[in-house]
Protein backbone atom coordinates (compact mmCIF):
# COMPACT_ATOMS: atom_id res chain seq x y z
CA UNK A 1 0.00 0.00 0.00
CA UNK A 2 1.12 3.77 -0.70
CA UNK A 3 1.29 5.23 2.28
CA UNK A 4 2.52 8.69 0.19
CA UNK A 5 -1.70 8.73 -0.95
CA UNK A 6 -3.16 7.69 2.23
CA UNK A 7 -1.98 10.16 4.18
CA UNK A 8 -2.23 13.29 2.33
CA UNK A 9 -6.03 12.28 2.27
CA UNK A 10 -6.32 11.46 5.80
CA UNK A 11 -4.78 14.77 6.60
CA UNK A 12 -7.80 16.23 4.39
CA UNK A 13 -10.55 14.53 5.77
CA UNK A 14 -9.25 15.27 9.64
CA UNK A 15 -8.76 19.01 8.65
CA UNK A 16 -12.44 19.22 6.90
CA UNK A 17 -13.76 17.70 9.63
CA UNK A 18 -12.55 20.01 12.52
CA UNK A 19 -13.35 23.18 10.00
CA UNK A 20 -16.71 21.83 9.79
CA UNK A 21 -16.69 21.68 13.66
CA UNK A 22 -15.77 24.84 14.22
CA UNK A 23 -18.11 26.48 12.23
CA UNK A 24 -21.02 25.20 13.69
CA UNK A 25 -19.57 25.95 17.00
CA UNK A 26 -18.82 29.63 16.22
CA UNK A 27 -22.35 30.26 14.57
CA UNK A 28 -24.27 29.20 17.65
CA UNK A 29 -24.31 32.96 18.56
CA UNK A 30 -25.55 34.55 15.70
CA UNK A 31 -29.00 34.50 15.55
CA UNK A 32 -30.53 35.40 12.51
CA UNK A 33 -34.32 35.84 13.88
CA UNK A 34 -34.51 39.40 15.14
CA UNK A 35 -33.72 39.93 11.14
CA UNK A 36 -35.77 37.47 9.57
CA UNK A 37 -38.90 38.86 11.98
CA UNK A 38 -37.92 42.91 10.73
CA UNK A 39 -37.94 41.57 6.99
CA UNK A 40 -40.76 39.47 7.29
CA UNK A 41 -42.39 43.01 9.24
CA UNK A 42 -41.46 45.16 6.19
CA UNK A 43 -42.69 42.88 3.66
CA UNK A 44 -46.25 42.66 5.25
CA UNK A 45 -45.95 46.31 5.22
CA UNK A 46 -45.10 46.61 1.23
CA UNK A 47 -48.08 43.45 0.64
CA UNK A 48 -50.75 45.94 2.22
CA UNK A 49 -49.78 48.97 0.47
CA UNK A 50 -49.70 47.13 -2.63
CA UNK A 51 -53.11 46.11 -2.04
CA UNK A 52 -54.42 49.75 -0.86
CA UNK A 53 -52.87 50.43 -4.65
CA UNK A 54 -54.79 48.08 -6.09
CA UNK A 55 -57.94 48.78 -4.53
CA UNK A 56 -57.45 52.42 -5.30
CA UNK A 57 -56.85 52.06 -9.46
CA UNK A 58 -59.61 49.26 -9.29
CA UNK A 59 -61.93 52.03 -7.24
CA UNK A 60 -60.89 54.45 -9.86
CA UNK A 61 -61.08 52.50 -13.00
CA UNK A 62 -64.66 51.35 -11.69
CA UNK A 63 -65.99 54.65 -10.72
CA UNK A 64 -64.89 55.74 -14.33
CA UNK A 65 -66.58 53.53 -16.24
CA UNK A 66 -64.02 54.21 -19.34
CA UNK A 67 -61.77 51.71 -18.39
CA UNK A 68 -57.62 52.08 -17.17
CA UNK A 69 -57.24 55.15 -19.18
CA UNK A 70 -58.84 57.17 -17.09
CA UNK A 71 -56.84 56.14 -14.00
CA UNK A 72 -53.40 56.18 -15.41
CA UNK A 73 -54.49 59.89 -16.87
CA UNK A 74 -55.35 60.97 -13.09
CA UNK A 75 -52.68 59.43 -11.62
CA UNK A 76 -50.15 60.86 -14.10
CA UNK A 77 -51.48 64.15 -13.40
CA UNK A 78 -51.13 64.04 -9.53
CA UNK A 79 -47.38 63.23 -10.01
CA UNK A 80 -46.68 66.18 -12.34
CA UNK A 81 -46.55 69.82 -10.37
CA UNK A 82 -47.76 72.96 -12.28
CA UNK A 83 -47.75 76.73 -10.99
CA UNK A 84 -51.07 78.23 -9.65
CA UNK A 85 -53.64 79.59 -12.42
CA UNK A 86 -53.03 83.52 -12.94
CA UNK A 87 -56.07 84.85 -15.36
CA UNK A 88 -54.54 88.17 -15.84
CA UNK A 89 -51.44 86.46 -17.12
CA UNK A 90 -53.17 84.34 -19.64
CA UNK A 91 -55.19 87.22 -20.56
CA UNK A 92 -53.01 89.44 -21.10
CA UNK A 93 -50.77 86.63 -23.45
CA UNK A 94 -53.57 85.96 -25.30
CA UNK A 95 -56.12 88.68 -25.26
CA UNK A 96 -59.18 87.09 -23.92
CA UNK A 97 -60.51 85.58 -20.83
CA UNK A 98 -59.03 81.87 -20.22
CA UNK A 99 -60.39 79.67 -17.52
CA UNK A 100 -58.52 77.68 -15.96
CA UNK A 101 -58.10 73.73 -17.46
CA UNK A 102 -59.45 74.90 -20.59
CA UNK A 103 -58.45 72.47 -23.12
CA UNK A 104 -59.63 74.32 -25.94
CA UNK A 105 -56.82 76.89 -25.14
CA UNK A 106 -54.47 74.03 -26.89
CA UNK A 107 -54.54 74.73 -30.82
CA UNK A 108 -56.16 72.24 -32.21
CA UNK A 109 -58.49 71.51 -29.19
CA UNK A 110 -62.17 72.51 -29.61
CA UNK A 111 -64.80 71.67 -27.66
CA UNK A 112 -65.74 68.96 -28.80
CA UNK A 113 -62.58 67.63 -28.70
CA UNK A 114 -62.55 68.82 -24.86
CA UNK A 115 -65.60 66.79 -23.97
CA UNK A 116 -63.98 63.59 -25.72
CA UNK A 117 -61.33 64.20 -23.70
CA UNK A 118 -62.62 65.20 -20.27
CA UNK A 119 -65.18 62.10 -20.88
CA UNK A 120 -62.34 59.48 -20.99
CA UNK A 121 -60.79 61.64 -18.05
CA UNK A 122 -58.00 64.52 -19.20
CA UNK A 123 -59.73 67.09 -17.35
CA UNK A 124 -56.79 69.19 -16.48
CA UNK A 125 -53.84 70.55 -18.47
CA UNK A 126 -51.79 68.55 -16.17
CA UNK A 127 -53.48 65.16 -16.98
CA UNK A 128 -53.04 66.34 -21.03
CA UNK A 129 -49.62 67.43 -20.73
CA UNK A 130 -48.39 64.06 -19.06
CA UNK A 131 -51.05 61.67 -21.40
CA UNK A 132 -49.27 60.16 -24.21
CA UNK A 133 -50.20 61.01 -27.80
CA UNK A 134 -51.03 58.06 -28.73
CA UNK A 135 -53.56 57.27 -26.33
CA UNK A 136 -54.85 61.27 -26.84
CA UNK A 137 -55.17 59.31 -30.84
CA UNK A 138 -57.00 56.42 -29.38
CA UNK A 139 -59.59 58.64 -27.85
CA UNK A 140 -59.69 60.36 -30.95
CA UNK A 141 -60.03 56.94 -33.61
CA UNK A 142 -62.89 56.04 -30.70
CA UNK A 143 -64.92 58.84 -31.92
CA UNK A 144 -64.57 57.81 -35.90
CA UNK A 145 -63.24 59.88 -38.61
CA UNK A 146 -64.28 63.52 -37.77
CA UNK A 147 -61.99 62.86 -35.02
CA UNK A 148 -59.18 60.59 -36.50
CA UNK A 149 -58.14 63.23 -38.91
CA UNK A 150 -56.40 65.63 -35.88
CA UNK A 151 -53.47 65.46 -35.12
CA UNK A 152 -52.53 65.21 -31.79
CA UNK A 153 -49.04 65.18 -31.24
CA UNK A 154 -48.26 68.98 -30.07
CA UNK A 155 -50.87 68.89 -27.82
CA UNK A 156 -49.34 67.59 -24.70
CA UNK A 157 -46.42 70.20 -25.13
CA UNK A 158 -48.90 72.83 -25.54
CA UNK A 159 -50.80 71.44 -22.05
CA UNK A 160 -47.46 71.59 -20.44
CA UNK A 161 -47.32 75.36 -21.01
CA UNK A 162 -50.32 76.28 -19.73
CA UNK A 163 -50.08 73.70 -17.22
CA UNK A 164 -47.02 76.16 -16.08
CA UNK A 165 -48.32 79.29 -16.74
CA UNK A 166 -45.80 80.33 -19.31
CA UNK A 167 -48.95 81.58 -21.37
CA UNK A 168 -46.34 84.16 -23.13
CA UNK A 169 -44.53 81.46 -24.51
CA UNK A 170 -47.28 79.44 -25.83
CA UNK A 171 -48.96 82.05 -27.39
CA UNK A 172 -45.43 83.01 -29.04
CA UNK A 173 -45.10 78.96 -30.13
CA UNK A 174 -48.93 78.38 -31.16
CA UNK A 175 -48.18 82.23 -33.55
CA UNK A 176 -45.29 80.36 -34.95
CA UNK A 177 -46.95 77.61 -35.85
CA UNK A 178 -49.63 76.94 -38.07
CA UNK A 179 -52.48 76.02 -35.86
CA UNK A 180 -50.37 74.22 -33.62
CA UNK A 181 -49.18 71.26 -35.96
CA UNK A 182 -45.10 71.44 -35.83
Amino acid sequence: MNWCILIPLIVGLISALLGYLLGRLSSKGNDNNADIELWQSKNAELETALADCKAKLTSTTSSSGSGGATSVASFAAGAATGVAFNAAAAKAAFGKKIKENDLTVVEGIGPKIQELFQNNGVTTWGALSTTAVSKLQEFLDSKGERYRVHNPGTWPDQAKMAFEGKWTELKKWQDEHDHGKA
